[in-house]
């Protein structure tokens, strides 16, 4: 998709919104225009270059007219303003992190976790506010054109020479577009390498500290904080050297209109009256005339920003992105709904046939792998680290996308494994958990009614109820981001309640004990094996 083509989409999400600040701002910058004729009545009248055609009290009624026109004008900006722009953030964010959750678990992300987020903040802010800005360029082109054809009407080689600054301006925006582009993706690239590596230190603080490897991270980060430095002050500085030539272009042709019209002033053929009205009406077309440079800078940098965008959506088309939805700002929330067993989920056989996947960055991975699993059977997948083991659990519950193979429920072939290897047929916790900035019991839950399941049960299950009684909320604990105030066992046992409360048919586990001490992981085991009988 083309930029306008993404532009038209977001606009007609809130059309309304758009609409009426498109006629806010173009009522503001319309109306700067009226002092400026007011002002020519006023001193022609003064210099008896024409008859008085106002009195002083309608000049000043007349102004207190504009300032209030623009007190409502400005008033609608306020109202419109923020409610397209952020229920388009919401809007896009939807749509992307919809995307990401249909991935493939293992692969949801091209990158870190950190380079997504800065997608999800700069890139959707930067775009937006500058589809509002276009409203700001449509106003200003409307009032310059308005003030371009009055002044020619007074005098048009003196309007010919304000125009010029603008051609100029419109041919050096033309030419510095592929540098834009370019200073702005690396600046992006960079800017998402550091948050991406900030993330994978904080969430691996522990690994950091017992390698001590603290000097090694620290003087890493200062390499590529630095590389980003570099790159976005390369990016600011080429912007902000245009902005300036463009500035002072615009203020160059100034001077020489000034000239100009002090000498047609003096021969007789331009009143003061007019010399005010063109020095009224500079500033407006200065103003847009800079504007015009900047917009056509960040309207390259905007296809830049969609196209980082378009890589979280995982194969969808672009237009994917700007599909229009409930963003659920005033509408009521969905509500949850919570899958029941079914006759048809009961698992009688699982078998694998066949089944491979390599990782496309380094082609290992796994190769024809066949198991069976009949119901009631405990198997133990075992093998030297790295030899796949992870990589075959995700393959089979659909968190990796298989090359080929098959796989097969009761017999019945499993098309789209990641859709169908969900509670209550499978439950999975990885070897390294997930969990949220919540309560324990919300994490346990992650959404399903808590009168519809048995809390107890998976507690004893995952042998928490010891570690809750030792603290003050129990249940209601707050475990901080990532889960970390709890120790690395209390962690892996909060993911394994998770898994049991869901009673699925299939469990998977990976790793379930190796943060646990001998006692809890023997009395963990008792209680799976209870389980499974």
């Amino acid at each position: 998709m083309k930029v306008w083509q993404y532009t038209i989409e977001i606009i007609r999400f809130r059309f309304r919104f758009w609409a009426i600040n498109l006629a806010g701002i173009i009522a503001l910058i319309m109306l700067d225009l009226v002092p400026g004729q007011l002002l020519r009545r006023f001193f022609d009248w003064l210099t008896g270059a024409s008859p008085a055609a106002l009195n002083l009290w309608t000049l000043v009624g007349l102004y207190a007219a504009v300032s209030l026109g623009r007190t409502l004008a400005i008033n609608t900006l306020m109202r419109t303003n923020t409610p397209f722009s952020w229920d388009n953030f919401a809007l896009l964010r939807k749509n992307l992190l919809r995307h990401i959750l249909n991935a493939p678990g293992a692969r949801a992300l091209p990158s870190s976790t950190g380079e997504a987020i800065s997608r999800f903040g700069d890139d959707i802010e930067t775009n937006v506010g500058t589809i509002m800005w276009m409203n700001d360029m449509i106003a200003f082109s409307i009032s310059t054109t308005v003030a371009v054809i009055i002044m020619l009407r007074i005098n048009s080689f003196l309007t010919l020479a304000v125009l010029l600054p603008m051609v100029f301006v419109l041919t050096i925006a033309n030419i510095a577009g592929t540098r834009i582009e370019q200073n702005r993706i690396k600046s992006r690239e960079a800017a998402g390498k550091v948050s991406g590596f900030l993330g994978e230190v904080i969430g691996g603080v522990q690994a950091v500290q017992v390698n001590g490897a603290e000097g090694a991270v620290t003087n890493y980060f200062r390499t590529i904080n630095e590389e980003r430095r570099i790159v976005s002050v390369r990016d600011r500085l080429f912007e902000e050297i245009l902005m300036s030539v463009f500035r002072h272009t615009s203020n160059l042709g100034v001077g020489v209109i000034l000239i100009l019209a002090a000498q047609s002033i003096r021969d007789g053929s331009f009143t003061v009256g007019d010399f005010v009205l063109f020095a009224a009406y500079l500033e407006p077309i200065t103003a847009f005339t800079g504007l015009l440079g900047a917009f056509f800078a960040r309207y390259k940098q905007m296809g830049v920003s969609y196209d980082r965008m378009a890589t979280l959506l995982h194969g969808a088309p672009p237009s994917a992105l700007v599909a229009h939805g409930p963003i659920y700002r005033k509408e009521d929330l969905p509500e949850i709904l919570v899958k029941r067993k079914q006759p048809e989920d009961q698992l009688e056989v699982l078998e694998v046939e066949n089944l491979s996947y390599r990782y496309p960055d380094s082609g290992r991975g796994i190769s024809d792998v066949n198991l069976r699993l009949p119901r009631g059977s405990f198997t133990v997948v075992t093998g030297r680290i790295g030899s796949g083991k992870t990589t075959l659990l995700r393959a089979v519950l659909g968190l990796l996308p298989a090359e080929s193979g098959h796989i097969r429920w009761n017999e019945q072939l499993v098309e789209d494994a990641g859709a169908f290897m969900t509670p209550p047929r499978s439950a999975y916790t990885p070897q390294v958990p997930r969990l949220c900035s919540e309560s324990i019991k919300d994490n346990i839950l992650l959404g399903l009614p808590e009168k519809d399941v048995d809390m107890q049960a998976a507690l004893t299950a995952a042998v928490l109820e010891p570690d809750l009684e030792t603290m003050p909320d129990g249940l209601d604990t707050l475990i901080g981001p990532r889960g970390v105030r709890l120790s690395g066992g209390q962690a892996q046992r909060v993911a394994a309640a998770r898994m049991f409360i869901r009673d699925a048919e299939l469990i998977v586990c990976d790793d379930l004990s190796s943060a646990l001490d001998v006692e809890t992981e023997r009395t963990l085991w008792e209680r799976v094996f209870a389980k499974q009988h």
